[in-house]
């Protein structure tokens, strides 16, 4: 970890332990597991973000993201009661949204009023530095979490992904550079490169390409950040992809829902 991936995570940290103040582990290990209950008698299915991809043509996972550590405030009046089922009518294949309050103005309401309003998969998108914020984000109603392979030892991610998988949650595990080529060898469900370097936040697209030849061929991949134009996709496909996670190019628009049906309709 560098620069402002390390302050990121040590804000994180005391982040965390104040959610512990607020509601103990205890307590929300059996808030959800009474979820767990309550839901194992509804019929209704576990959203998978994997099969969305798999299933979707477009494989876009649109973020709503209001702000961000590097280029500071991008939509703060962003309401996630609007944007995120707007993106769903425009056929988003699947929502990120950010939790972390500091750095990406985001929040874990915003997943709980999203929720009731859409119906594919939600990814909590946050810095998962501990098991609790897997209990957390089942608690509100995500459907996946992001884990990163740059926060995170190899055993404590493999913890973490089991750990997931005993709560229903789906995994996104990204990584960035081949460095961390060991992490895609874990259970998780997607793996996804991050094209946006966390120490530095410089972008490069081409980081996916580079990393795809060397991923496992059965993985389903994911191209996070960077991605601007349906021609980039088009090229992503090519190389393996399967899913696309896109946020500024339509959060810094008047409508980002109609941005993303203009860019789908360009597919």
């Amino acid at each position: 970890m560098s620069d402002i991936l390390e302050e990121i995570v040590a804000r994180k940290r005391l982040d965390v332990a104040q959610a512990k103040e607020r509601l103990p582990e205890q307590q929300l290990h059996c808030l959800v597991e009474r979820q767990l209950e309550a839901e194992s008698h509804s019929p209704a299915p576990r959203r998978s973000m994997q099969q969305a991809l798999l299933q979707s043509s477009t494989g876009i996972i649109a973020e709503f993201k209001r702000r961000s550590p590097s280029k500071g405030w991008i939509k703060e009046e962003g309401r996630p009661d609007i944007i995120p089922p707007a993106y769903e009518q425009a056929g988003a294949s699947a929502l990120s949204i950010l939790t972390d309050e500091p750095y990406f103005g985001g929040s874990q309401s915003f997943i709980q009023t999203a929720r009731p309003l859409v119906h594919i998969p939600i990814l909590r998108k946050d810095f998962i530095i501990d098991e609790y914020q897997l209990f957390e984000a089942r608690h509100i109603g995500a459907d996946a979490v992001l884990l990163i392979a740059a926060c995170l030892t190899l055993q404590q991610c493999a913890t973490f992904v089991h750990t997931a998988h005993q709560l229903g949650l789906e995994v996104l595990l990204e990584t960035h550079s081949e460095a961390e080529l060991d992490y895609a060898t874990l259970e998780a469900d997607m793996v996804g490169v991050n094209n946006r370097n966390l120490g530095t936040f410089v972008t490069d697209v081409q980081n996916s390409f580079r990393m795809a030849e060397l991923l496992p061929a059965d993985r389903v991949l994911v191209s996070e950040s960077g991605i601007a134009s349906p021609d980039t996709i088009g090229q992503l496909r090519q190389a393996g992809y399967r899913g696309f996670l896109i946020g500024e190019t339509f959060m810094r628009q008047a409508d980002p829902g109609a941005a993303l049906q203009a860019f789908v309709q360009a597919l």
